[in-house]
């Protein structure tokens, strides 16, 4: 037995691909987690092929953005750009419409300066001739005071009416507050301790009230503050406001004034703040006040729970139904006069 050679052929060697015998042109882009499909191997020509169509498309996308981006910047820009509104659009210079407020109709003038054009006038008379206002080469005395009187009573911007710079309206009204408040001497006095007429001529009052010298009241004056300092002076009616304390004489004229305390604050607060910084009652004499107030031998007030406003006893026609109520209607009648020498 012949021994044979057994040759078993073996197929040549299969040549794996490497990674490191393909040339593969990578994109520069970011790695993107590949399809199933992409596990496969594929030709380098094949690659090389994609990734060029992806830098055709990206060069497309790149000019789109930018051209989008040259559409958009302008637009941005235009939109940013706020018409300007003119902030002086009255035909009538500050001259002309303060003259145009007080030789118009009185009720006018009282609107908006709360003030009757025969007073405005005689208070710019009297500044003017006790040489604490001046009258410049552009904006008369008169103009002056108009600018204000204005920021006093409407509480808020004048420039659109006056068609002043800011600097010259402020400079006027800084002028103003150093002449009313040099004033206060001179109009604002005690009163006299003698009983007034109007009480010893009449029998509902005398000899009841003799030792009466007027009233005190307490009044809220708007303002306008920054919001870090505005909750002290929110009042109880939610808006902003000064608590200002007035006395007056049965002449209406203002006795004594108490002023900058917030909104927030009581009149009863503010009356015994007025105490402590000298405000004195002669000894055997008082003031009348309302309800709000602590009876007190120098501050009379009404009886409570009881009819008091002068409104509650002009309903039907009622008379006072005791001593009480009688007491109450003619200490409202009194106490009266403080309402009208604040209106």
């Amino acid at each position: 037995m012949h021994n044979s050679q057994v040759r078993i052929h073996q197929p040549p060697p299969t040549r794996h691909l490497h990674p490191a015998n393909l040339k593969i042109h990578r994109s520069p882009r970011t790695h993107q987690p590949s399809s199933p499909r992409s596990s496969y191997p594929q030709s380098p020509f094949i690659q090389s092929v994609d990734m060029e169509g992806d830098r055709t498309i990206e060069t497309d996308s790149e000019e789109k953005e930018e051209e989008m981006m040259m559409l958009i910047f302008p637009a941005l820009y235009v939109a940013s750009i706020r018409s300007k509104t003119p902030c002086h659009i009255s035909k009538l210079s500050g001259s002309e419409y303060t003259c145009e407020l007080l030789e118009g109709h009185e009720r006018r003038s009282y609107e908006n300066l709360k003030m009757e054009p025969r007073i405005f006038k005689a208070l710019a008379d009297y500044l003017s001739s006790r040489d604490l206002l001046r009258s410049t080469r552009g904006v008369t005395v008169e103009e002056q005071l108009a600018m204000f009187m204005y920021m006093l009573a409407q509480n808020a911007s004048y420039r659109a009416l006056f068609q002043r710079s800011g600097e010259t309206i402020h400079r006027h009204i800084a002028a103003c507050f150093n002449a009313i408040s040099s004033l206060a001497f001179d109009f604002v006095k005690p009163p006299s301790t003698e009983t007034h007429w109007k009480i010893s001529s009449n029998p509902h009052f005398a000899p009841y009230f003799q030792n009466c010298l007027g009233a005190i009241d307490g009044t809220h004056i708007p303002i306008t503050i920054s919001k870090s300092k505005a909750a002290p002076y929110r009042n109880r009616k939610g808006t902003l406001s000064q608590n200002v304390m007035l006395a007056c004489d049965f002449d209406l004229n203002f006795v004594y004034v108490s002023m900058g305390w917030e909104g927030s604050a009581s009149d009863a607060g503010v009356l015994s703040s007025a105490i402590r910084s000298g405000f004195r009652v002669p000894t055997g004499k008082y003031y009348l006040v309302d309800g709000g107030y602590a009876n007190t031998p120098c501050f009379l007030s009404p009886y409570r729970s009881v009819r008091y406003h002068l409104k509650d006893h002009g309903r039907g026609n009622c008379r006072p139904k005791d001593y009480k109520e009688l007491f109450n209607l003619r200490h409202a009648r009194l106490r009266n006069h403080i309402e009208r020498a604040m209106r």
